[in-house]
């Protein structure tokens, strides 16, 4: 038997999903015959699975203690090198390095962007998995591997729902840098076209027309400078799409300088395959209320490009 204290970060969800992530070791179909069977209460009455959680209620579980053996944190065991952009009591902003995944693929990687932020946010004392039952730090969004920059995560549960709806509504700016191979004709515009992934080539598929299993895709982009071959370009995504950014240059003609994926393994081999992309600025622009997130709205945060390009004076 467990008892559970319902805290402010695991109020608001669902007693069948809070279950699932407090008790990872009990099987689904274990889950919902003990809730049938009265052997999960919240303050002693019945339950159902849909039943929200309020904080300050107590959840008991009546099932074996074997259940509930703690296993050992993974996080522990991430590197610790972590570069924090910025940091309060409710998000922190860090700067991913090239190569590092945002989270765990099928390979189970031991070492990840979230996995660090929890083991940095776990020796400060600031988290502690053991007292929050099921909310851990989590990123509000995602960037590819291959790409570095700025990416977002919530050490609040209230802050992680408010920034991920914030996100999905475009009411946060995220802007990316990028070299490309040659100089596109014109100096702005927005791309657009249809892209579809292709899971056994590994990448995407992009045409200008609409085609079976293509959704569209939108990025907006300006050249802030073009020299020897090559050009610096601003781009914003408006749809969020794999390799969006990657592809969608690609096909007009400019990939990204270092992409062997979409550009030239010949031309790129001397740069290690290593693709010029970083996620350098955020902004937030919220057009409603943000709760106690208010204090972002029209604050931006900016990292230096890691690709040693020094613009002409």
């Amino acid at each position: 038997m467990k008892s559970f204290v319902i805290g402010k970060n695991d109020a608001g969800q669902r007693l069948d999903k809070f279950l699932r992530k407090a008790v990872p070791g009990l099987p689904v179909s274990l889950l919902y015959k003990a809730i049938r069977q009265k052997d999960i209460k919240i303050n002693k009455g019945r339950c159902h699975p849909g039943d929200q959680l309020s904080e300050g209620d107590t959840l008991t579980v009546y099932l074996p203690d074997d259940l509930f053996t703690a296993k050992p944190y993974p996080f522990l065991n991430a590197g610790a090198e972590l570069a924090v952009v910025y940091e309060d009591a409710h998000i922190l902003i860090c700067n991913k390095p090239q190569g590092l995944l945002v989270h765990q693929g099928d390979g189970h990687s031991p070492d990840t962007l979230i996995l660090r932020i929890q083991r940095y946010l776990y020796q400060k004392g600031e988290w502690d998995p053991a007292l929050e039952h099921s909310f851990s730090p989590a990123l509000c969004h995602r960037i590819d591997r291959n790409t570095s920059g700025i990416v977002i995560a919530a050490k609040t549960f209230e802050a992680l729902k408010i920034l991920t709806e914030k996100i999905r509504e475009r009411q946060v700016t995220k802007l990316y840098l990028a070299i490309l191979h040659g100089i596109p004709q014109k100096k702005s515009g927005t791309l657009k076209g249809y892209l579809r992934k292709n899971e056994n080539a590994g990448k995407v598929e992009v045409s200008k027309n609409p085609f079976p299993g293509g959704k569209t895709a939108l990025t907006k982009y300006r050249i802030i400078e073009s020299r020897e071959g090559k050009s610096l370009v601003e781009a914003e995504l408006l749809t969020g799409r794999t390799h969006q950014i990657r592809a969608q240059f690609a096909a007009i003609g400019h990939p990204l300088w270092g992409d062997a994926k979409y550009g030239s393994s010949r031309e790129n081999k001397q740069l290690d395959n290593r693709q010029a992309l970083c996620a350098y600025k955020v902004v937030f622009s919220f057009t409603g209320p943000a709760g106690p997130l208010d204090y972002l709205c029209g604050r931006s945060f900016e990292i230096p490009p890691p690709f040693g390009w020094q613009q002409s004076d």
